[in-house]
């Protein structure tokens, strides 16, 4: 992993992160990594992408893996928000479960370098307490938007959640992440099947009759 700047620290990343800039940045640091991987995408490479100086980057973000964690965040952000239409219009609980599964599988689909960044920053976060910090953070966030989601389905009668919300997308999340690994480490085998025992626990989860 890159370091930081002399006298920058992680705290750079407390900045205001807002802008066309910081959005190029962000958009140059994830096609940088889906290019040349996580170790590959360094400063210069993401400067030179996204037309801005090095210094600048240090600025905003201090370090490499503070970075990864914007893209991170953001990306995680986008997609879970995309589930809020759909889950709000589903009338059943298979309608719920199908809107689940298809945001884990467009993730897998169309971004898997979203959990190869993921992965990086758990290994980097164990040698550092504010990558760890980060990720539980925004592991939470999203944890407790999906949350919310389930509960107010289960507040209009289309779940009947035998635990509570916030367990159930914790084992979620879990099963997705492991599921994420298996399979982009053994992507020619056919994980079909997988997916539909994956879609009955849910459906035990999220209904009590």
């Amino acid at each position: 992993m890159e370091s930081s700047a002399a006298g920058v620290g992680f705290d750079a990343g407390q900045r205001q992160l807002s802008g066309q800039k910081v959005r190029r940045i962000v958009d140059a640091m994830r096609h940088c990594v889906a290019e040349r991987g996580i170790a590959g995408a360094t400063f210069e490479h993401v400067s030179r992408e996204a037309g801005v100086s090095r210094g600048l980057l240090h600025y905003y973000f201090g370090t490499k893996e503070r970075l990864l964690i914007e893209v991170l965040r953001r990306d995680a952000e986008t997609r879970i928000a995309m589930l809020d239409e759909p889950l709000a219009a589903a009338e059943t609980a298979d309608d719920v479960i199908a809107v689940l599964v298809a945001g884990a599988e467009n993730v897998l689909r169309d971004d898997p370098g979203f959990y190869v960044i993921l992965y990086e920053l758990f290994t980097a976060g164990r040698q550092n307490p504010d990558i760890q910090a980060e990720l539980a953070g925004l592991y939470r966030r999203s944890r407790q938007q999906v949350a919310q989601a389930l509960r107010r389905k289960d507040a209009e009668g289309v779940l009947s959640l035998r635990f509570d919300a916030d367990s159930i997308v914790t084992y979620m999340f879990a099963a997705a992440d492991g599921g994420a690994l298996q399979r982009l480490t053994d992507p020619e085998r056919d994980y079909s099947a997988t997916v539909e025992a994956g879609a009955e626990v849910a459906r035990f989860l999220l209904t009590s009759a």
